[in-house]
């Protein structure tokens, strides 16, 4: 590979996704490949070096009392599954290696030990993704301990056997291994444990170890699997070069990676700080215009991922909900009389519903609210503005003469914003009930709880499905007339300030994220003058389709840059195939 060529170019897809991973990944299939170093002519077939190999394995399996493999392996060339330089030759591990699977002495508390002179435990957790080496041990196991597991010794390449399988380590240290492990022991000076290292890491044997253990509702790589894996042996010179050719390509991952993180970093460091200075509780009208004009004249540079896009919505609908996307206009109708016909409106819908009166809840004023907005403004509570209801319940034996099917909407149709009616389902309730919970358009839904996520999600009801009632735990919030947008109800419930008030109200009453009736028409909301509210989900909606431009952008820009990766690589690795071609 020419590294110098890859860095030239790597700005351009150093925000692939997954560049690096993938690189890595493309980086130990040529090793395996034969692509990644050179052939020399002069180097010792690896045909005679498998000879050498096995009287010294042999040698291996007796003294250390390895069980050898009993069935028949497949020699045909054929059945391998990529090309090899000429020099190298296919075997399979139990060619290479003797291979056994540890063992736990029962029950493992009695034998635990704080003894120093206890013998190391190696388990799972003394590995760390990612790292080469084993070098200590947690805990120790009494000699005794011994009889029931297998000793392993500093140089042993040990390969997780179950559930997160296939993942391979050399051990620095003598100790024992529990049957999470698989010990894998080759003969020193005749192959480079790094190189084998590399294999077992290799797409190839990750591929190989997946198949030959799937099937079992526990997936494990028992020790005459691995025996089966197909290896690609180089002669012994060549994966010494192969071994330095991967340090040195893992060296330039690491730092590119590093490059990335920090750059990262710090974008993303810019952006929060540009989004915070749009919610400052305390920034006047002329440093939050700069503080705006600057953010969307710079959404490119600090906005490079799609997962970047979700605060910028979040942040949209802040300023929405606290007066700062707009500016107010003193020629308004002020929002106080607005208010009292909310509440005249509110009141007769009420009684046309023949709703039984409420007691009065708990009201919040400013000084309780922990976001400033225009004094222009007012703060209403749900209760004061909307009619509320619950919805139908779920169970119960309905007279047929009386039954009626109809569509009703559950939690999962509702999300935060929008309405999700892939999968409806249909419910069985007295004729009776039909219109008391029919939703009507301009309806405003809201989820009760379960679960954080769930947790006064809200959409408004365009009268999608006809005759569509809705479950209890989603509350019905019906304004009483149009003026009082449901836009704005559900842009502030939404929004990072009326999703605080909810949590903060779930968390005084009950241990799961849910809220009540009482809890739902005390909540407060900033009520705007109508005019206001217009300009404001106006705004709202032009920046909202911006951001939606933007991620679709960045979404392709990602397919972009993938494709753009895998062409570089290509290109960057070509003189190694023609290396490799012309020892051929």
């Amino acid at each position: 590979m020419n590294a110098d060529q890859l860095l030239a170019h790597y700005e351009r897809i150093a925000d692939a996704p997954d560049a690096i991973r993938r690189l890595r990944r493309f980086v130990l299939d040529l090793a395996v490949r034969g692509k990644l170093a050179a052939q020399d002519p002069n180097d010792e077939p690896a045909s005679e070096l498998l000879k050498r190999i096995a009287a010294e394995k042999a040698r291996i399996v007796r003294e250390g009392k390895f069980k050898v493999f009993e069935g028949d392996f497949d020699r045909n060339p054929e059945a391998f599954p990529f090309s090899i330089p000429a020099n190298w030759s296919w075997c399979n591990l139990d060619d290479l290696a003797a291979v056994a699977r540890g063992g736990s002495p029962r029950p493992i508390k009695s034998f635990i030990t704080d003894d120093p002179n206890g013998i190391p435990w190696i388990k799972i957790g003394d590995s760390t993704r990612g790292n080469i080496y084993i070098d200590k041990t947690q805990e120790r196991i009494k000699p005794e301990g011994l009889a029931k597991s297998r000793l392993v010794v500093p140089g042993d390449l040990l390969l997780s056997n179950s559930m997160s399988f296939g993942f391979p380590y050399i051990t620095n240290i003598e100790g024992c291994i529990h049957d999470g492990w698989l010990v894998i022991r080759t003969p020193d000076g005749l192959i480079d444990k790094l190189y084998l290292h590399s294999v077992f890491l290799s797409d190839h044997a990750k591929a190989a170890f997946s198949e030959a253990a799937s099937g079992a509702v526990v997936q494990n790589l028992n020790a005459d699997k691995a025996r089966q894996l197909a290896v690609p042996l180089p002669p012994l010179a060549e994966q010494h070069r192969i071994v330095a050719k991967v340090d040195e390509l893992m060296a330039l991952c690491d730092q590119l990676e590093a490059a990335r993180a920090e750059r990262e970093a710090v974008r993303d460091r810019m952006a929060s700080a540009s989004l915070a200075r749009l919610t400052a509780p305390d920034a006047d009208p002329a440093a939050l215009q700069a503080h705006a004009t600057f953010t969307l004249d710079n959404l490119t540079p600090l906005t490079t991922r799609p997962d970047q896009i979700k605060p910028l919505r979040q942040t949209i609908l802040n300023l929405a909900v606290r007066g700062k996307l707009v500016a107010q206009d003193p020629n308004d109708e002020p929002a106080s009389e607005l208010l009292k016909r909310l509440r005249m409106s509110k009141n007769e819908a009420f009684d046309e519903e023949g709703l039984r009166k409420r007691k009065p809840v708990p009201r919040l004023d400013r000084r309780d609210i922990p976001f400033d907005f225009p004094r222009t403004w007012e703060l209403p509570s749900f209760d004061d503005l909307f009619v509320i209801a619950s919805g139908v319940t779920k169970g119960g034996k309905v007279p047929a003469e009386t039954a009626v099917e109809l569509p009703y909407l559950r939690v999962a149709n509702v999300q935060r914003g929008h309405l999700d009616l892939a999968v409806m389902k249909r419910i069985v309730v007295k004729k009776s009930d039909q219109e008391r919970y029919r939703l009507k358009n301009d309806d405003i839904l809201m989820t009760e709880g379960g679960d954080w996520d769930k947790l006064g999600r809200a959409a408004i009801w365009r009268n999608e499905i006809a005759d569509c009632i809705h479950q209890n735990h989603i509350f019905r919030v019906r304004p009483p007339s149009q003026e009082i947008l449901p836009e704005w109800v559900v842009v502030y419930v939404n929004s990072e300030l009326g999703r605080r008030f909810f949590e903060d109200a779930s968390k005084q009453t009950t241990n799961l994220a849910s809220i009540n009736m009482t809890q739902l028409r005390g909540c407060p909301i900033p009520l705007p003058p109508l005019a206001e509210q217009h300009r404001i989900m106006a705004r709202v909606d032009a920046l909202m389709a911006l951001c939606d431009r933007l991620e679709a952008a960045l979404t392709t820009a990602d397919t972009t840059r993938a494709r753009l990766l895998e062409a570089l690589l290509h290109e960057a690795l070509q003189p190694a195939e023609m290396t490799m071609e012309a020892a051929e």
